[in-house]
């Protein structure tokens, strides 16, 4: 064997035994110095947990029925699932950091599903999430409504019943499979009407490679059952008597048809516009049911854009990207409510466009996914 190929593989084999030994020191680490034992959380001054300590808070509040709302499944890359850390937090990981602000470091806020529970806590959450619950569901309806976006119906086993408002979502759990080695949650609004109290409607876009779209669009069937916990959210139609409008695009269709469901069974006679974007005419969907809507509501209005319709389309309506359409039929700012749920690139030029019109910040309300 030539001298600098014996050298080579030697390298090589040295490498990978150091690699093992790493390997097996992590591992006994976890089992050894990583066991914390048990720790105390104490949620709100008044409910004490006794929990494993080392693991997630995310994960441990979920072990113990407490569902903090997380749209990326705990992996940290939506800065959803803050928790107030009054005691017990510790340093701030670098993990944490782009999603808190100085002013919300400076109350103790933290990421639950970065910071571990390795000492004794103490926690503040909304009262409201005492009241989420985990549902188990079947689902009895799968339909096509694009090329890329399906909707699920889930008609609820157990608990058999769920309230919510019109535009809350809920955690829908991925079980493993080829693309994740654990369960996992991802967040999804309902589109149903809250009227409907046993069952919950989903609109569910395909993103290549993604765990929770791809698993819904490739491997879910009609009749598999779903765990889910819920309801999430503010998102929801405010009590006042203001104008609405509304911008979506794609599946941000689903809490705009909730909220407009919700309006129509509760006789919500307000001046109404939705803006939904999308890029051709393939891209549009439910056209029918806003058609509905327009005539339940007789002060709504749903105005579709297309902003690169294919030459085939036979386009009449509305051109342009949605924020530009927005701008050229808002009148009346001052006196408008806006609800938005879109992309973060979305969200962000149409809030622009809502503040030049005169639209107050405190009034402008979005989810973004």
């Amino acid at each position: 064997m030539d001298f600098s190929v014996f050298e080579l593989v030697q390298t090589v084999l040295i490498i990978s035994g150091i690699s093992t030994v790493l390997a097996l020191l992590m591992v006994v680490a976890d089992a050894t110095i990583g066991d914390y034992g048990d720790m105390t959380v104490t949620i709100n001054n008044e409910k004490v947990l006794t929990v494993p300590g080392g693991r997630p808070l995310l994960g441990t509040l979920k072990d113990e029925g407490l569902f903090v709302p997380s749209a990326c499944g705990g992996r940290g890359s939506c800065g959803l699932c803050k928790v107030k850390v009054t005691e017990g937090g510790g340093e701030y990981l670098a993990t944490e950091l782009p999603w808190i602000s100085a002013e919300e470091q400076a109350e103790g806020i933290r990421l639950s599903c970065q910071l571990k529970v390795k000492r004794n806590m103490k926690i503040e959450i909304p009262p409201e999430l005492f009241s989420v619950k985990e549902f188990s569901g079947r689902v009895s309806k799968i339909v096509d409504l694009t090329h890329d976006i399906k909707e699920i119906n889930i008609d609820l086993i157990e608990p058999n019943t769920i309230e919510y408002k019109g535009g809350q979502f809920i955690q829908i759990e991925i079980p493993e499979y080829e693309l994740t080695d654990e369960p996992v949650y991802r967040a999804y609004s309902m589109s149903s009407d809250c009227k409907n109290i046993n069952s919950v409607q989903l609109e569910i876009r395909y993103v290549p490679n993604g765990i929770s779209t791809t698993y819904v669009h490739n491997h879910l069937k009609e009749g598999d059952e779903i765990t889910f916990n819920g309801p999430h959210g503010d998102f929801f139609l405010r009590d006042s008597e203001r104008e609405v409008v509304c911008v979506a695009g794609g599946s941000g269709m689903a809490p705009i048809k909730s909220i407009l469901h919700h309006m129509a069974a509760n006789n919500i006679d307000r001046k109404t516009m939705y803006f939904f974007g999308a890029r051709s005419k393939k891209d549009l969907f439910l056209l029918d049911e806003m058609a509905e809507f327009e005539k339940e509501l007789p002060n709504f209005k749903f105005i579709p854009a297309l902003s690169q319709p294919d030459e085939g389309d036979e386009w009449d309506g509305e051109k342009g990207w949605v924020t530009e359409v927005l701008a050229k039929h808002l009148t009346n700012g001052p006196n408008t409510e806006a609800y938005l749920c879109g992309s973060p690139v979305m969200i962000e030029a149409t809030v622009k466009v809502l503040l030049e019109k005169g639209v107050q910040e405190d009034r402008i309300f979005y989810d973004k996914f």
